[in-house]
């Protein structure tokens, strides 16, 4: 399944029900803290990550931290 991240005002929480903005989320892998822009709840904090993502951006950034 393809869903667009484009827009979040098209998403809403699973969770509380509140559209989704897009804000800085912040990620910690392997000792290394990351900060990007993701479709996120104001509410609950909850944050939508596209399967795209984390399939191509996330697993190639996962593939490099490891290698190191």
């Amino acid at each position: 399944m393809n869903l667009s991240t484009e827009d979040p005002q098209e998403w809403t929480c699973s969770l509380c029900g509140a559209q989704l903005k897009v804000a800085k989320v912040g990620f910690t892998y392997m000792k290394g803290n990351f900060e990007v822009e993701l479709p996120a709840c104001a509410d609950c904090g909850m944050v939508l990550i596209s399967e795209e993502l984390v399939n191509g951006k996330m697993a190639d950034t996962e593939r490099i931290l490891e290698d190191k």
